[in-house]
């Protein structure tokens, strides 16, 4: 599997519903053309260390933006945080961790293994959807990162 277009924006997140509205808000605000949604931590990082089923994958840009959920399946958000600001390739590429919990613990951990931004994701449908839009703005369209 050869990646042959830009990626703008990774989102790891098991739940559909909240892929869903991400994507929606991310199309809806016209931010980002080309979005790739993994499912779980692990999937997530097959991906971004080209392993597994994505051991063939090329990559010819990084991406802008990871959209990271905390509570996910088989590895978790903040262990694919950990591995991303630990690799030298994937380090500085932003990652937002979007996720429902508001436990200080998680923001503290988070923070300590160099996240970019923290943000919980409102329950209101619309609040949610303004929220993905305005995040993904900044970061994709606004700040600027070394290539």
């Amino acid at each position: 599997m050869t990646e042959l277009r830009e990626i703008q924006i990774i989102l790891v997140e098991d739940s559909p519903d909240d892929a869903e509205l991400t994507m929606r808000s991310l199309k809806k605000g016209n931010v980002v053309n080309d979005v790739i949604w993994l499912k779980d931590g692990e999937e997530a990082l097959n991906y971004l260390l080209r392993k597994g089923a994505y051991a063939q994958r090329e990559l010819l840009t990084k991406p802008k933006l990871i959209l990271l959920d905390l509570k996910l399946p088989k590895v978790s958000g903040i262990e694919v945080l950990e591995v991303i600001k630990k690799d030298d390739e994937l380090k500085t590429i932003p990652v937002v961790i979007m996720t429902s919990s508001r436990e200080n613990k998680d923001l503290e951990k988070c923070y300590e293994l160099g996240v970019n931004s923290y943000v919980v994701k409102p329950i209101n449908f619309n609040k949610f959807m303004d929220m993905a839009n305005e995040v993904s703005m900044y970061w994709v369209m606004i700040n600027k990162t070394p290539d």
